[in-house]
């Protein structure tokens, strides 16, 4: 099961202070296994008969970079949807028990995310990477659980040197998640992970009609925001009491393996699939930033939404604060000279 074999893979160094925390995940093991087999019995007729509804769209772009704000935005247009909080964390069985879940155990989220100021909740979109760690597939995410242990899976970032076969298999795992997804909304998707950054030509190829909203922000707070929220999980979801040493390197070079495989990558996705948003322009103009999406990409008419997302921007965007980051002489140094090529193409020199 993939449970244990993370722990073996930390080498199950658990922490004293997170033996309660392991205990409940082992016992949430044999639960899910036993749902799991509970949907194939009743839903394995819907999910071998299951298409993707319309186009997908992949958000995608450097985590901190606005890409959560933006799947957020996108999937109040009720004729989109998105993989939820819930679905991606209980993949194998949402389609049995997510009903539940929404409406008996909301209080086992908190109201807000640890690392910024965005709401927590089952039904609010989420990332699938989350989805195929859980079921069990390689993935970054894997050095959360120890991370004292260092990186594991980078390749996973690019599939530089990873196996066709394992390629595919991550693919088909991808496929069958997202389809299962698509039974139970039964509409287009929009899809977020900051991990498909660096993947985008093999999800091209896997799904030959995808869009892609390409998010960039001023590096100079997308390096420190980012080492906040690798440390806010670590605390928030780690097995370990985290030391935190080698974040920086870490963020460091998962941007670098991103982003060299993303700049070579996007010259095989015609233009009128991909488009480069940057996060202040979507923070400053958020009617403006949707409304070029919808057209740029071909997606839906935009007028039927634009009044919705202006209620948001009236509302909720007033009270939206993004959260403020110190960077050191010496790291913004280091950026500068490390990422100097997005600097440049994204015009934050």
């Amino acid at each position: 099961m993939a449970w244990w074999g993370l722990l073996r893979e930390g080498h199950f160094r658990v922490h004293p202070s997170r033996w309660t925390l392991a205990v409940g995940v082992s016992m949430a093991t044999l639960f899910n296994t036993v749902l799991a087999g509970i949907q194939r019995l009743f839903f394995g007729r819907r999910q071998r008969d299951a298409e993707l509804q319309g186009t997908p769209v992949f958000i995608i772009g450097h985590w901190r970079s606005g890409t959560t704000l933006l799947h957020e935005l996108m999937v109040r247009d009720e004729r989109l949807s998105s993989p939820s909080t819930y679905q991606c964390f209980a993949p194998s069985h949402f389609l049995a028990t997510e009903w539940f879940f929404r409406r008996f155990a909301s209080w086992l989220l908190p109201g807000k995310r640890p690392m910024d100021n965005m709401a927590a909740g089952w039904d609010r979109p989420q990332e699938d990477e989350f989805a195929l760690l859980t079921l069990g597939l390689p993935s970054p995410y894997r050095r959360i659980a120890f991370p004292n242990e260092g990186p594991v899976d980078l390749n996973y970032l690019n599939f530089e040197g990873v196996e066709e076969a394992a390629v595919d298999d991550w693919l088909k795992t991808l496929r069958r998640f997202l389809l299962n997804v698509s039974v139970a909304t039964g509409r287009p998707l929009v899809i977020k992970s900051p991990t498909h950054t660096g993947r985008i030509a093999h999800l091209a190829r896997e799904f030959p009609e995808a869009k892609f909203i390409h998010m960039t922000r001023d590096p100079r707070s997308l390096f420190p925001s980012t080492c906040r929220l690798w440390k806010s999980l670590d605390e928030v979801q780690g097995l370990q009491k985290p030391h935190h040493e080698q974040i920086e390197p870490y963020v460091i070079e998962c941007f670098e393996r991103m982003y060299d495989a993303f700049h070579c990558q996007r010259e095989s996705i015609a233009p009128d699939r991909l488009i480069d948003l940057r996060y202040e322009d979507l923070v400053a103009s958020p009617v403006k930033s949707l409304r070029t999406i919808y057209e740029t990409l071909h997606l839906s008419d935009f007028d039927s939404v634009e009044p919705t997302i202006r209620q948001w921007v009236e509302t909720e965007h007033k009270e939206y604060q993004t959260n403020q980051h110190q960077l050191d002489p010496a790291a913004d140094e280091l950026i500068r000279s490390r990422w100097a090529t997005y600097f440049q193409r994204y015009g934050y020199e």
